[in-house]
């Protein structure tokens, strides 16, 4: 049986101060990198003795949440940008009150681009799934992947097999700091076992 375990970055200071994450490059505060620690800590107990491989988003927020677990985990994160957050275009670097007073399309669908030099869901799926399948394909037997929100909640519905159109109706997005723990069994079944667990972060 193989595990993998996502995590989504810990608090960000795009978090606090009311700007847009997306491609932006924020740094975690210090309350993250708390928050990160303490996953790191919890983790070393529930992994110890197995050999462990850890991606990450390439994003400082999403790279430094990695570096703490690693500490813990004697690893060095892998950095891809595939995984990082959906790039939302014009819109970065903006306050999020900016982007509501100037969208340009409201996102109805997987094609809906909230501004024109964006990504659309779809976009970002199709982003995601060359390592996805990389990830599914490999023999790695204990996975960690650090990302972002959005982007998890598209890895989660990849990995229970849905088509990105199901995206239009349902969802399963998790708070910063969320933990997952998802299984491939020796048949080939995905099996979740916890979804966006933010005990980690107590």
């Amino acid at each position: 049986m193989r595990h993998i375990i996502t995590v989504q970055h810990t608090q960000s200071v795009h978090h606090t101060n009311g700007m847009v994450g997306s491609w932006t490059d924020w740094d975690l505060t210090e309350l993250g990198r708390s928050q990160a620690d303490r996953i790191g800590k919890k983790l070393k107990d529930e992994l110890a003795g197995k050999k462990v491989v850890m991606f990450s988003s390439d994003l400082k927020r999403a790279k430094q949440t990695a570096e703490e677990i690693a500490k813990y985990l004697d690893v060095q994160p892998i950095l891809r940008q595939e995984l990082r957050e959906r790039n939302l275009g014009k819109c970065c670097g903006k306050s999020v009150q900016w982007l509501r007073e100037n969208l340009e399309c409201p996102e109805k669908t997987v094609d809906d681009r909230l501004f024109s030099d964006g990504e659309s869901r779809r976009d970002a799926w199709n982003r995601l799934e060359s390592f996805y399948k990389e990830i599914i394909a490999g023999n790695d037997e204990n996975i960690i992947i650090v990302s972002h929100g959005d982007l998890l909640s598209i890895w989660n519905a990849m990995f229970l097999g849905l088509p990105v159109e199901a995206l239009n109706t349902v969802d399963i997005h998790g708070p910063g700091g969320g933990v997952s723990h998802m299984f491939i069994c020796d048949d080939g079944k995905h099996l979740v076992k916890h979804i966006n667990d933010t005990s980690y972060l107590i």
